[in-house]
């Protein structure tokens, strides 16, 4: 599975409205249900809250990465989120966050869910990709960023 088939332009979000974190996760679930056509905004909600209550999910600068498993999905999907204020996230390193990459995974799919933590690290390792990423005014052009990049790790490879 690639990263560029999780963050398909509908489950793109330019412009996030919210201010704090859990703000931004109503508005993620809301992206995602929308795009998917699944009411299962609680089911998401409960699986990022519940990892968040171990350890933020703020992992670098500018980034997080909220993630969980929940049965009310039958594979690895996800939503991107891009915020141009920056969102009070609580993050590890204190500063606000602009990219949100939320992570959604059912409970008997831990192998996906490391890989996909796995390659967004190693993407997220590349400070141009944030750069890039984070200036896209629509969710097309983000999709094609995360290709572009998914592209260059893969030739790496």
């Amino acid at each position: 599975m690639l990263l560029s088939g999780l963050f398909e332009p509908e489950f793109i979000k330019i412009g996030l409205e919210a201010e704090d974190k859990d703000e931004a996760f109503e508005e993620l679930a809301d992206t995602f249900c929308q795009a998917s056509g699944l009411n299962i905004r609680e089911d998401i909600l409960e699986a990022v809250r519940e990892r968040e209550r171990k350890m933020s999910t703020g992992i670098q600068k500018g980034i997080a990465v909220p993630h969980g498993k929940t049965d009310a999905v039958d594979k690895v999907c996800g939503a991107l989120g891009i915020s141009r204020r920056g969102i009070d996230y609580d993050a590890l390193d204190g500063e606000p966050v602009y990219l949100l990459f939320m992570i959604l995974a059912p409970r008997d799919e831990t192998e996906k869910h490391l890989w996909i933590l796995k390659r967004l690290a190693e993407m997220l390792q590349n400070p141009q990709f944030f750069t890039d990423l984070a200036a896209q005014t629509n969710p097309a052009s983000a999709s094609a960023v995360i290709k572009k990049y998914e592209n260059i790790l893969t030739a790496i490879d």
